[in-house]
Parts: structure tokens; C-alpha cells; sequence
């Protein structure tokens, strides 16, 4: 059974767009803020999707919610600044004020999070009651259950709780970003009509979701720690009579704003702007429905925020520190069937080898090959006496990061290594500092990317002595070097030794860590020097190919595409009669399927097990060879102006066949993929019944698993 489509499309039509009048021409863009909006309304049909099993059907949920958390502290944040500053000239691509969009924005969110919430009631709830996995309330426990709760609140709870009265002595206190808190309403003895108000903070080491101890036949019960809180409030209080409790929490402007120029220490002041953040100025206010307006405007009023700021909560506070229940369920039928990625037998680590390497070249599809062939390159680039340097673009890695030990043990083995960590990852920035602090610890050099720019592009280039002098070893993807996130988004690897690649790569590390203005690349596309120019010579030339009766054909697999300028150039070439499929699986300001101007272009978006994220782009260029390339660059503004990317075009003819089989198969998904419309609204593709439901992953999935039985029926032949 899928989601009802009819009662999510609703939600999806608020997604509009409008014309804004550019120099003759009116070109149509949908509002970056709303088109996001759209695609965490999708994240949401997956957890009301009964094909998947239930666990993963709660994780899904939880991303609903850990997405919003992203959304206000960076986007409706900014927005909210541009207000409070006066600022409400600045008009988007679509044509909407910061006023107008924070308008919209809170009607389209206030019911993605009333339909959010229904979901976790009317279907989460009584499917996980089914698995004998029960949400309770205290006047839902029996005598044995209460007696357990009580004496765990004595024990587990109360020692580290910190009530905190709200009084002339007793200043409204500062709390942290998206922290857990109960609003506590007291008996005002000397007032009747003003109680008393105190809050109680919950502490983040206390685990958010408790599960109740219950024989095996009884299943297992869970009770929110909030409940805990406000269910022995009164012991907090002693000779107040508690009038109500209600969980909230405040979600707060994460945005970091440092000007590199003027710093003399770009990692000591990023360490002093987080901690600044967790007290940032508050954007939303999620709480309990059930707070008295007194109270609540009490909590507005100290916040700085207006009603139009409140979310009011009918359930858990934070629906992702739930998704801490799928760490208890034992049953293998309530969570995706395990996978174990396929590794091609010429990269084993038994195999793996520089002369492999410099044979030919390599292409791994993650998750379904697997990411270890990376790790033990770098591992035996540490290791081996030739090899001279090591150099690595770290943007996110993993807490427990074999690749941080690879390059800590090249250093510890004499090797020069080079790190360029990206610290203003943004929600990533203290893990960054701390891996920088590991490495230089180790002796590695830890370089931190250009004034102004992020480092985003995904490089590791390693120098040796063969036998035939100094060689180049390349790997370049369009993921980040985290071994974990490789088992769960998608993404490409390429490993070369193809000196006009290798020698491109060591230009754009010389350019990261010394100073060149107008650095030179011979086949590498680097933002912000050459992408864009690139790719917008590229699309135009598709125009011209079809305007002459030549092939032509573009293809683009990304996350995000809201770049003004390129998306003028698809529409050009669409009128010019290119054939145009774009696979985004996020925010798109493209407007498919307008007569005379977008009619041959066609949007989907793909959502499943794995998080869509490799970027792969296809121009067909006529009569002369394709151009294939992949990268780290998404379609938007801040990755052609504002971060370092890189994007390789593929040369290797059995790589380039890959990669476009890839594509083709991900635009014959008819289960997983659904089609932007016009309207902004996405639907089902429809199927023809000779047909079968067609998932690009769940391909991708069968071929690893049948390359990996063909390997093992090989070695069995051997053996025989």
C-alpha cells in the first residue's frame, strides 16, 4: 500500500512559482525555500509507505524532523535576519520577498508537521503495537510499570535534573539550542490568577526514549523521558502544587558568520563561534498544544518570537530521538534486508596494488561496490616505502575514520601528507577540529582551503617512485570520505593514474594550500575557475547541435539545481528542441513542461533506501564523443561561486558505458521516482501493465549480488 497521493499533493501544490521579468524574456523559477519544503514532504511518504519495512519506516520519520532542525537554523534563520534588518527589498529568482517566502513557509511547514505528527499516531504507533512495541503514557502503566518507573525516575532521572524557578531572583534562562525542556506551571499562593512558572531542563545524556523492563510475553514499553519529568514534577517543587507540565524545546540561528580576512586563526575563532551558536538568536518554538496562552506568551516574549513562530506539538517533542527504539527491535523483518557491497576481485585487499592501478582505471558504485577498496589504497600508500606524499580533501568523515589513521600512519612512517579539512563544514564543524587537531598531532599538514571558499571537492592524491620514476595516483567521487555514509548513499569512486588527470589533481592541491589566482586545468572542470563556464558552453552547444538536426541530448543527476543562469540555458536548449532529463533529488527551481519553453525537459526525483547523491552530468555533443563527468558539484550558486568543487570527464571507454548505463537505469525507475510537474507538484509515474515496477536501486543491488555469485562459482571451478 502506497501514501494516499490525493491528501500529500495538497501539500505539495504550495510549491508555485512566478515569472520574473529578466532582460527580454520572462523565465519561470519555483522558491528555493518551498521546493526543499516539497522534498522533506516525500521524506515523509516514505514513512507512511507500507512496502517498507516498519523500522525503516520510523527512521524516515525521524529525517522529517532532523531536516526541519537543518531548514530553520540555515534558511527560515536567514530569512527572519533579512526582516529583522529591514531587508525586505532582496527578491528571490521566483520573485518572492523574505516577508512573503517566511509566510509561505510557515503555512506549508505547519502542516508538513500537523500531517507528520498524524502519521506517527494513526499509522507508526498501531503498527509498532502490532510488533508488541508500546508507546505508553503514565495512566496507561499497570502497578508493576509504575512501580519500575518510579524507582528509575529516583535513580536515573532525578540526580541530574536542575529545576530552575522563573522569579525577579530567578532570570528566564538561556537554553540551548534544540534542547529538550518542560515548562512547569505552579500554584501562586499569593496570586491566584499569576501562577508561578519554572523550567526544567532535560539533559542530553539522558536517552529521550526508556524502555520499561516487561517479560518476554508482555513485549516492550516505552516512556518518553519528558513524561518522566513532568509526571514527578512535583518532587522537583516540594510544597508547590503542580497546575501542569508541558515538553518544549527552542530551535536557534546556527548559521556561522566569520570573516576569514580579518582572523588571524581560523580554527580558534570557528571553536568560539560554535559555542556562541548553541545561544544564537531563536527562530521556532515547538511545544506541547496543551500550554496555557499565559505561559506561552511568557516564553514568546522572552524568545523574541511571534505566535507565527510556535509550532504546537500533539506527541513527542523531536520525532528523531525516537528512532533510538530501532536499536532494541530484534526482528530482521521490521528493517531493510542486510547488504554486503560487492568488491571487484582486482581490488580486494588481498589484490589491490600500484601496478593494478596504474594498468587501468576504476570506477566503484557505492553502496553496492564497496568503499574498502579506498581505504586500503590509502592504507597501502602509508605503508609502502615508494610512495613519497599523500594528499586529502576531508569535508565529512566518519567519528571512528580509517582514513584519518591512514594518513596519521603515513606521516608516523616519514611520508609528507597533506590534509585540506574543510572546517566550516557546516553541523560538522567540531568533529573537523578535532580530526585537524589529531593530525597535525601526528605531524600531518593541516591546511584549511581558500579565503571565502569550501573546500567540497572529494580528492586523495598519492605520489610514488615506480620503477620508472615519479608517478601520480588519483581517486576523485562525488561523496564524502566516510566509510559509514558509503553504506548508505549512493556515489561514484574513480581511481586513475592517467597522468593528464593525476597532473590536474596535484595542480588544484598546489592550489589549495599556496596562492594561485588563475590556476590552469587541462581536463579537470574546478569551481570556482571553470565549472560553470564549462557546463553552460556544454548546454549551449546541445542548442546549437539540435538546432543544425545533429544528435543532442543532455542528462544530470544532482541533489540541488537552483542556479539562475544555467537553468536559462536549459530552457534555451529545450526550445531548441534538446531532449533534457534531470534527475535532482532536492530542491529544483526548474519548471518542467511549460509549452514553448521547458516542454522537452523532464524533472524526477528518487527517494528509496539509499540517499540519492552521486552527480553525474551527460551531454550527448553531437557527432563527437559524449561528455561523461562526474563530481562533487551540485547545480546551485554557492557550488559554482563559493566552494572548491572538481569534476572529471570520463575518457575510459568502459567506464563512460558504465556511468551512462547507470544513468539509463535510474530513468527507467518507475517505483521509486516520482515527476515534478508544472505546478510543483510531484506524482506517480503511471505504468504500463506489461510492465514491471521498475528500482534503480534494487537493480544496482541484484547486479552486485550477481557479480559476487559469478566470482564465488569462479573461485569453486579453480578449487575443483
Amino acid at each position: 500500500m502506497k501514501p494516499d497521493k490525493v491528501e500529500f499533493e495538497k501539500g505539495i501544490r504550495s510549491v508555485s512559482y512566478t515569472e520574473v521579468q529578466k532582460p527580454n524574456s520572462r523565465v519561470p523559477f519555483f522558491n528555493r525555500e518551498l521546493s526543499w519544503l516539497s522534498f522533506n514532504r516525500r521524506v515523509l511518504e516514505q514513512a507512511l509507505n507500507t512496502d517498507y519495512p516498519l523500522m525503516e519506516r520510523v527512521r524516515f520519520m525521524g529525517f522529517v524532523s532532523s531536516n526541519l532542525d537543518e531548514f530553520f537554523e540555515i534558511r527560515v534563520s536567514g530569512l527572519m535576519q533579512q526582516v529583522e534588518s529591514g531587508n525586505n527589498v532582496s527578491i528571490s529568482p521566483d520573485g518572492l520577498s523574505p516577508v512573503e517566502q517566511l509566510k509561505r513557509i510557515r503555512e506549508v511547514t505547519q502542516q508538513l508537521v500537523k500531517d507528520q505528527y498524524k502519521c506517527w499516531h494513526e499509522a507508526l504507533v498501531p503498527e509498532l503495537a502490532k510488533e508488541k512495541l508500546f508507546f505508553k503514557t503514565f495512566n496507561e502503566l499497570g502497578p508493576r510499570e509504575k512501580e519500575w518507573a518510579a524507582d528509575y525516575f529516583e535513580k536515573e532521572i532525578y540526580p541530574v535534573l536542575t529545576p530552575l524557578a522563573i522569579d525577579p531572583a530567578h532570570p528566564f534562562p538561556s537554553l540551548l539550542n534544540k534542547s529538550l525542556n518542560v515548562l512547569v506551571e505552579l500554584e501562586n499562593e499569593e496570586e491566584e490568577n499569576h501562577p508561578l512558572m519554572a523550567i526544567v531542563p532535560v539533559p542530553r545524556i539522558l536517552p529521550r526514549t526508556i524502555k520499561i523492563e516487561a517479560s518476554e510475553d508482555e513485549g516492550i514499553s516505552f516512556l518518553l523521558v519528558s513524561s518522566f519529568v513532568k509526571n514527578y514534577a512535583d518532587q522537583l517543587f516540594p510544597g508547590h502544587k503542580v497546575l501542569s507540565t508541558h515538553a518544549f524545546r527552542i530551535t536557534r540561528n546556527s548559521d556561522l558568520y566569520i570573516d576569514e580576512e580579518e582572523v588571524d586563526n581560523l580554527l580558534n575563532t570557528i571553536e568560539e563561534e560554535l559555542h556562541k551558536l548553541k545561544k544564537g538568536d531563536a527562530v521556532r518554538l515547538e511545544i506541547e498544544r496543551t500550554v496555557p496562552q499565559n505561559m506561552l506568551k511568557s516564553l514568546l516574549k522572552f524568545h523574541d518570537l511571534d505566535n507565527e513562530n510556535v509550532y504546537l506539538i500533539d506527541g513527542p517533542i523531536n520525532l528523531m530521538r525516537i528512532t533510538g527504539i530501532c536499536d532494541l527491535a530484534k526482528d530482521s523483518d521490521l528493517f531493510f534486508p542486510s547488504y554486503t557491497p560487492y568488491t571487484p576481485h582486482s581490488l580486494t585487499t588481498a589484490a589491490i596494488s600500484f601496478d593494478t592501478l596504474k594498468k587501468e582505471d576504476h570506477l566503484l558504485h557505492h553502496p553496492f561496490d564497496s568503499f574498502q577498496p579506498f581505504v586500503d589504497f590509502l592504507n597501502m600508500a602509508s605503508q609502502d616505502p615508494k610512495v613519497f606524499a599523500i594528499k586529502q580533501t576531508l569535508y565529512r568523515t566518519s567519528g571512528d575514520s580509517p582514513i584519518i589513521d591512514a594518513l596519521m600512519q603515513a606521516s608516523m612512517n616519514g611520508k609528507q601528507v597533506t590534509a585540506l579539512i574543510e572546517i566550516k563544514a557546516r553541523f560538522d564543524e567540531e568533529n573537523n577540529i578535532h580530526w585537524a587537531k589529531r593530525l597535525e598531532e601526528a605531524g600531518v599538514h593541516v591546511v584549511y582551503g581558500l579565503v571565502g571558499l569550501k573546500t567540497h571537492c572529494k580528492c586523495c592524491l598519492v605520489v610514488r617512485r615506480d620503477k620508472d620514476g615519479m608517478h601520480r595516483y588519483a581517486h576523485l567521487g562525488t561523496g564524502n570520505y566516510n566509510p559509514k555514509t558509503a553504506k548508505l548513499y549512493t556515489d561514484l569512486s574513480y581511481m586513475t593514474a592517467d597522468p593528464e588527470i593525476t597532473d590536474d589533481v596535484a595542480t588544484l592541491f598546489n592550489t589549495l594550500t599556496g596562492f594561485s589566482k588563475e590556476p590552469k586545468f587541462e581536463r579537470l572542470l574546478v569551481a570556482p575557475f571553470n565549472l560553470h563556464q564549462t557546463l553552460c558552453k556544454y548546454i549551449a552547444k546541445e542548442a546549437e547541435n539540435a538546432k543544425a538536426g545533429k544528435p543532442s541530448r543532455i542528462i544530470v543527476k544532482c541533489n540541488s539545481l537552483i542556479d539562475r543562469e544555467t537553468i536559462s540555458h536549459l530552457y534555451a536548449a529545450s526550445q531548441a528542441g534538446v531532449k533534457i532529463d534531470l534527475v535532482i533529488r532536492g530542491i529544483c527551481g526548474i519548471v518542467p513542461g511549460l509549452k514553448g519553453l521547458s516542454e522537452n525537459i523532464k524533472v524526477r526525483s528518487i527517494l528509496g533506501r539509499y540517499l540519492e547523491h552521486h552527480r553525474i552530468f551527460y551531454f550527448e555533443n553531437g557527432d563527437d564523443n559524449a561528455h561523461v563527468l562526474m563530481g562533487s558539484a551540485d547545480w546551485m550558486p554557492r557550488n559554482f561561486y563559493r566552494r572548491i568543487e572538481a569534476v572529471v570527464p570520463i575518457s575510459n571507454e568502459k567506464i563512460r558505458e558504465r556511468i551512462i548505463e547507470i544513468l539509463e537505469i535510474y530513468l527507467k525507475d518507475t517505483a521509486s521516482a516520482k515527476i515534478l510537474r508544472s505546478n510543483g507538484a510531484y506524482s506517480t509515474l503511471p505504468i504500463p501493465e506489461k510492465d514491471r515496477n521498475v528500482t534503480a536501486q534494487t537493480l544496482f543491488t541484484e547486479e552486485a549480488n550477481e557479480k559476487r555469485k559469478q566470482f564465488e562459482a569462479s573461485e569453486l571451478m579453480k578449487l575443483g
